[in-house]
C-alpha cells in the first residue's frame, strides 16, 4: 500500500532527545516517499563540527540562535519529513513558521524512557551521565509545555519504530493529510476471479497462435 501527502507541507517531528525522532522519521519518510532531513546533521554540516563541540564553542544562547536560522531555511524548503533537535521547538518564530509551513508531530515519551535511551550517550551534551533522570526531568517541566503546541502528539513508547511510524500515519490519515493508494500489483494478484480469467486467456490466446502457425505451415506447402 502507497501513502501520500495531500497537502505539500513538511513532516515535523519534534521532542526529546531519545525519542526516536531519527529513526521514526526514516520509516516514516519511506512510507510517505519523502526525502528525510535531520536539522542536527545539517548544522553539523553548515559547521563542519559537532553539535556537542558547537555547544562548547558558543554556548547554549548562541547554538539557539543558529539553529534557528537553519530551521527556518528547512521549513521554507521542499516537503520532507523533518526530525529537528530536541531544542529546535522551544523558539517562538519556529513554532510560528511551522503553524505555516508544516504538520508538527510531538513525539511524547516519559522520563523513564527517555532517561534509558539516553543513558551514557556522550553525544546529548544537556544530560549528562551524572544525574541523568534529575536533568530529564527538569528538562521535561521547561519543554513539554512548548511540545504541547504542536499539531498531533504520538506516545513513543518501548515498542517497534514501525509499530510507532503506523500509529503516526493512523492519525495522518484520520486527519486526511495523507490517502491510502491501493498497489494495483496486489490487486490483480489477490483477486482469484481476475487471475483465473488471465489464466484462461493466456490458454485461449496459446491455443490460436498454435492453430495459426498450423494453418499458416500447411498454405506455405501447398504454395
Amino acid at each position: 500500500m502507497k501513502r501520500k501527502l495531500l497537502k505539500p507541507k513538511i513532516i515535523l517531528l519534534v521532542g526529546m532527545m531519545g525519542v526516536g525522532k531519527t529513526s521514526l522519521g526514516r520509516i516514516l519518510s519511506k512510507k510517505l516517499q519523502l526525502p528525510f532531513v535531520d536539522s542536527d546533521k545539517e548544522i553539523e554540516k553548515s559547521m563542519g563540527c559537532s553539535i556537542r563541540d558547537l555547544f562548547a564553542k558558543f554556548g547554549i544562547d548562541e547554538f539557539r540562535l543558529g539553529e534557528e536560522r537553519m530551521m527556518n531555511r528547512l521549513l521554507n524548503g521542499e516537503p520532507c519529513v523533518l526530525s529537528s533537535g530536541g531544542d529546535a521547538f522551544l523558539s517562538a518564530k519556529t513554532r510560528q513558521l511551522s503553524k505555516e509551513k508544516a504538520v508538527s508531530v510531538w513525539l511524547k515519551a516519559g522520563g523513564d524512557v527517555i532517561s534509558k535511551r539516553t543513558q551514557g550517550r556522550s553525544h546529548r551534551p544537556l544530560v549528562p551521565a551524572a544525574d541523568n533522570r534529575k536533568i530529564v526531568e527538569q528538562l521535561i517541566a521547561e519543554r513539554y509545555p512548548l511540545y504541547s503546541e504542536a499539531d498531533i502528539t504520538v506516545e513513543s513508547f518501548c515498542e517497534s519504530p514501525y509499530k510507532t511510524v503506523a500509529r503516526l500515519l493512523e492519525e495522518l490519515e484520520n486527519r486526511q493529510l495523507i490517502e491510502t493508494i491501493p498497489d494495483e500489483e496486489n490487486t490483480v494478484s489477490t483477486s482469484p476471479t481476475l487471475y483465473k480469467k488471465t489464466k484462461k486467456q493466456q490458454r485461449i490466446n496459446h491455443y490460436y497462435k498454435k492453430r495459426f502457425k498450423k494453418n499458416h505451415q500447411r498454405f506455405s506447402s501447398k504454395t
